[in-house]
């Protein structure tokens, strides 16, 4: 089961002052809208959402069917196998996506820690 490109989705107060932090610790703006509370950065091959209003609390994400520069890649696990497969494991999802489904897709779940954990796949 292959849970694709990783990045730990942070709950920002203030998208200008984390992205100005960021900035100073060598990450640049790659994807996202600044004016939507939302922001991709990068430092070499370490990702980092910045998220304002959107999440309670910070959040590990992966995305099935990208690589670290959220350009799709072939041969990826479908976020509903990544389901099904977590689902026979025992492990209970917070929110699930159509099993029955085709694209992109959502789960989440929540680790023995608390820490929330995203399965986002955002291509087909």
């Amino acid at each position: 089961m292959e849970l694709g490109a990783f990045s730990v989705s942070l709950s920002v107060k203030d998208i200008q002052a984390s992205k100005a932090f960021y900035e100073k610790l060598g990450f640049t703006p790659f994807g996202g809208d600044e004016a939507q509370h939302w922001l991709m950065m990068k430092n070499g091959d370490t990702v980092l959402g910045l998220f304002q209003g959107m999440f309670d609390s910070n959040v590990l994400t992966f995305n099935p069917g990208w690589d670290s520069n959220a350009e799709r890649v072939d041969g990826f696990s479908d976020v509903r196998a990544i389901q099904q497969h977590l689902k026979t494991q025992g492990i209970t999802l917070k929110d699930e996506t159509d099993p029955n489904g085709s694209g992109p897709g959502f789960i989440s779940l929540v680790d023995p820690d608390g820490n929330g954990i995203l399965i986002d796949q955002h291509t087909e």
